[in-house]
Order: C-alpha cells, then sequence, then structure tokens
C-alpha cells in the first residue's frame, strides 16, 4: 500500500503486480479510506488482479462529521479522476464508491463526462434514507440517466434498508442493458451478514470482489452489453428452432370471433371492424339457390 497525493486529496494506492485494471474508490459518508471494509475490499480485488485507488473527500480530511455539500464533493472527484489519470493511466480506470462516495462519483460524471472513465461501480448506492424510502427515491437517482453511456455495476446487499430492492430495481431497468444489479444476499448496507445466514464475511467480500472484477473484465474487454453485435446467422438458426417447437401456425376459423351479447359490456379483446363486417353480411338478404334433383328443379329460399 502506498500513500499518494492527488491534486490535494489524500488517497491509498494498493496496485498489485500484473494489475489490469485500476479502480478509484470513494469512501462512505460515515466512514473514511482507511475502513476496515474498504481495506479488505482492496486487498480482495488486489487478489483478482484490481488495482485501488482509495481516496479521501474534504470533509473527511479535514475532521468533519458532515459530508460536504455535492458542488464541492463533485468538484472533489474531479480533481482526483484527473490527478490519477495523469499518474496511473496506464491501466483502464474505473471509478466508483461506497454508499455515499458512488453517489457523489456518479453526479460529478453526469454534471461533466469523466474522460477515460470505462464504468461505474457502486458498493451500496444510496436510494433513499432509511424508513423513509418513496420521498426521495426520485432524487437520488435522477442524475443516473445522465451518465449515460457508462456502464453501471450496482453491488447491493439483499437488507440494505438505503436501497429496498423492489424499488432499485425498477430504477435499474429503466437505465438499459448498460446497468446491472448483483444482490448479496442476507448482507446490510455495510455488507454486514446475520450469523444465522451461515456466512462469514471474508466469503461476502470475495463475492464482492468476484463481482467487481468479472465486470470489469467484460467491460474492458469490449463486450458491452449495449453494443454488443448481433450473429444474425445464430438468430436466424434460433428462429427456425424455435418455429419447429411451435409446430405449424393454425388460423382460426372463420366466423369464430367472440363477440360481446345484446346489451353486454363490449368484449375488450374484440375487433369492432370485424364486428361491425359480420354484422352487415348477417343482415344482407341472402341470394335464392337452386337443388337439382332426379331432372327436377326446385327454387328455395330463405336460410339454409
Amino acid at each position: 500500500m502506498e500513500e499518494v497525493d492527488l491534486d490535494g486529496h489524500p488517497g491509498l494506492l494498493v496496485r498489485p503486480p500484473g494489475a489490469r485494471w485500476l479502480y478509484v474508490l470513494a469512501h462512505g459518508a460515515g466512514a473514511g479510506m482507511r475502513h476496515i471494509f474498504l481495506e479488505d475490499i482492496a486487498a480482495a480485488l488486489a487478489a483478482r488482479g484490481v488495482a485501488t485507488l482509495r481516496w479521501e473527500l474534504p470533509y473527511m480530511a479535514a475532521g468533519r462529521a458532515r459530508p460536504d455539500p455535492p458542488a464541492v464533493a463533485h468538484a472533489a472527484v474531479r480533481a482526483v479522476w484527473a490527478a490519477a489519470r495523469a499518474r496511473f493511466g496506464d491501466l483502464p480506470m474505473f471509478a466508483g464508491g461506497k454508499s455515499f462516495g458512488g453517489r457523489m462519483t456518479s453526479g460529478a460524471h453526469a454534471e461533466a463526462p469523466l474522460p477515460d472513465l470505462r464504468g461505474i461501480a457502486f458498493l451500496g448506492f444510496p436510494l433513499h434514507p432509511p424508513e423513509r424510502p418513496r420521498p426521495r427515491v426520485l432524487e437520488r437517482a435522477a442524475h443516473l440517466a445522465q451518465t449515460a453511456p457508462a456502464p453501471l455495476l450496482f453491488v447491493q446487499g439483499t437488507r440494505d434498508e438505503l436501497a429496498d430492492l423492489p424499488r432499485l430495481e425498477p430504477v435499474i431497468a429503466r437505465l438499459g442493458r448498460r446497468a446491472r444489479l448483483h444482490a448479496v444476499a442476507h448482507a446490510d448496507h455495510g455488507f454486514d451478514v446475520l450469523v444465522r445466514s451461515g456466512r462469514a464475511r471474508a466469503d461476502v467480500q470475495g463475492e464482492i470482489a468476484d463481482a467487481v472484477a468479472a465486470w470489469m473484465a467484460r467491460i474492458a474487454g469490449g463486450e458491452r452489453p449495449r453494443d454488443r453485435p448481433r450473429d444474425r446467422k445464430n438468430d436466424r438458426k434460433r428462429d427456425r428452432k424455435t418455429d419447429r417447437e411451435r409446430g405449424p401456425k393454425r388460423s382460426p376459423p372463420r366466423g369464430r370471433r367472440r363477440r360481446s351479447a345484446a346489451g353486454s359490456a363490449p368484449d375488450p379483446e374484440a375487433d369492432p371492424k370485424e364486428d361491425q363486417r359480420i354484422g352487415r353480411a348477417a343482415d344482407r338478404p341472402r341470394p335464392q339457390r337452386t337443388a337439382v334433383r332426379s331432372g327436377t328443379v326446385r327454387k328455395k329460399t330463405g336460410p339454409r
């Protein structure tokens, strides 16, 4: 681990031999870059070939408890990113952070794109305050649409009290295929798990590191889902296979369309134009027809 200065912001670099990517990692609102969770995650990521650059926001470096306002935090994100890019730009660079740090990183990128950013990984995105989810959901997530086209990874605990999954999942879905969710079973916002879950802390940290490293490998390898080329040959094969499984197409018998009973509400699945056509045909007088029996001719009228 190496202490570094990032344009006046303190930082800690962990760069394993043969590192493939760099993760510029901001801390959460209540703990700095030396928190045990971030230390453990940096070690787990290093074992998977990911270098980490942890850094501190101005309020934390100054020893203040109250987080910086977004304008100050966003400026710090941009300054740290520029300094990291100048010194460690030989590696593909990703950004993100724990909770507040990740949200400030994405907010800064939404305002002014961070150059050469490969993607943003959130370690517990704080969608809403604890026990008060609804008023802040749209406010805290509104800027995420402006981060396009950057790929996004949301690593969230299933017991996260700051991001109820039923509310977070629609937010991620609206971002399209560039956004992914990795849910960590039994973990809360700090990724702590209950004893009865049978999971150890090291297991959770290893799962988080695996998810982040695999996502970085996919992105850096050029396999972004939003611009993945279609294999039209395989698509055609798949379509033919599906057609064989479905069997031959059968048209419904004529005159069997479902119609509403007289005086009842109209059938929502019926076609009004088809109903009118059938009704006109029913009201039209039927033509006369003849029947030939043993050389005699009789005229028949009326319904068949």
